[in-house]
């Protein structure tokens, strides 16, 4: 899209105070880097927000997919960015809130080193069985778990991803014993669900929704504070008894610490005003996900408090990097 029409959209959606307190900025395409490789629900995210922001802010939004030591390569890439607002990254949970407590020496510090522009959307964690599973519910599933302490398994897409510290933080609250299998990826991990070779997972609701949709799979709760709309039928953990575990894949735009505040400014009001497009929701809604929005020092006090929180769930299970 024309630099102009961008700039007479960012007028009309009231922007303008932020674009001049900023004397002009962007002037040059933002490069967005993405921490995942192509394809998988970060990366698609992503394209999502820069498609979005892109005619609000009058430039290019790049997509730069950087990935590596879950996620970490692509967050210090922008950690060591100068902070101009040029270079962003769309950090994860494990990327931004995990990695800090699980990688020895990390390169960065999270809240040192790193701008929260805002939030952009949470994906809810579900937990699926196999189909050769003799349970059909989460009553039915807990039974057979504590009649077989050590006795089924879960997979993961590696130590330390969202979907292991899901099944980490169920055995902390229900006192279980499940076997950890770690897979490289979400897809692997699936084909292991499907192949009767592993018991359960929890995955990102959008990567699981196909397989759930067609009876491949058979979902037993949702990690999340309420029931997604994409599977109304599927209750929460909470319902089903037991209490604080919800687990969410949220997805955050941040940049370089110390990016100057009329930068930021700019930035955040696009986010915020992308997000509230409904097309933009929707293309969000549709992967199972919600939109979160919200300002940059909302962002910085939610990513604050789920470093902690994953920090107590990685030392409490003992779980050590790939």
């Amino acid at each position: 899209m024309a630099k102009g029409f961008g700039r007479r959209a960012a007028l009309a959606l009231g922007l303008a105070p932020f674009a001049a307190g900023a004397q002009g900025f962007p002037d040059r395409p933002i490069k967005l880097i993405v921490p995942f490789p192509p394809g998988g629900p970060v990366d698609a995210a992503a394209r999502i927000a820069a498609q979005a922001l892109a005619p609000l802010l009058g430039q290019q939004v790049v997509i730069d997919n950087r990935s590596g030591a879950g996620g970490s390569v692509g967050i210090d890439a922008v950690a060591k960015a100068a902070p101009d607002g040029l270079t962003l990254a769309l950090g994860s949970t494990g990327a931004v809130a995990v990695n800090v407590s699980l990688i020895p020496n990390l390169s960065y510090d999270p809240r040192r080193d790193l701008a929260p522009v805002g939030m952009v959307s949470g994906v809810p964690s579900l937990l699926v069985v196999r189909p050769g599973l003799p349970v059909r519910d989460m009553a039915g599933l807990l039974a057979l778990l504590r009649q077989k302490p050590g006795g089924l398994t879960f997979a993961s897409t590696g130590p330390g991803g969202t979907p292991h510290l899901a099944a980490e933080l169920l055995k902390l609250r229900a006192g279980l014993d499940i076997v950890h299998v770690a897979y490289r990826g979400a897809a692997p991990a699936i084909t292991a669900l499907l192949g009767n070779e592993v018991d359960m997972a929890f995955l990102d609701l959008s990567v699981l929704l196909p397989h759930v949709r067609d009876g491949a799979l058979r979902p037993m709760a949702l990690a999340a504070a309420a029931r997604a709309p994409a599977l109304p039928e599927v209750p929460t953990l909470a319902e089903a008894g037991i209490a604080g575990v919800e687990v969410e894949n949220w997805y955050a735009v941040i940049a370089p610490a110390r990016l100057p505040a009329d930068r930021l400014a700019v930035l955040s009001a696009a986010l915020r005003t992308a997000l509230a497009q409904p097309e933009t929701a929707a293309r969000f809604t549709g992967q199972g996900a919600r939109v979160i929005g919200g300002t940059p020092a909302e962002a910085g006090a939610f990513i604050a408090a789920e470093i902690d929180r994953w920090a107590e769930v990685v030392r409490r299970a003992g779980i050590k990097p790939d």
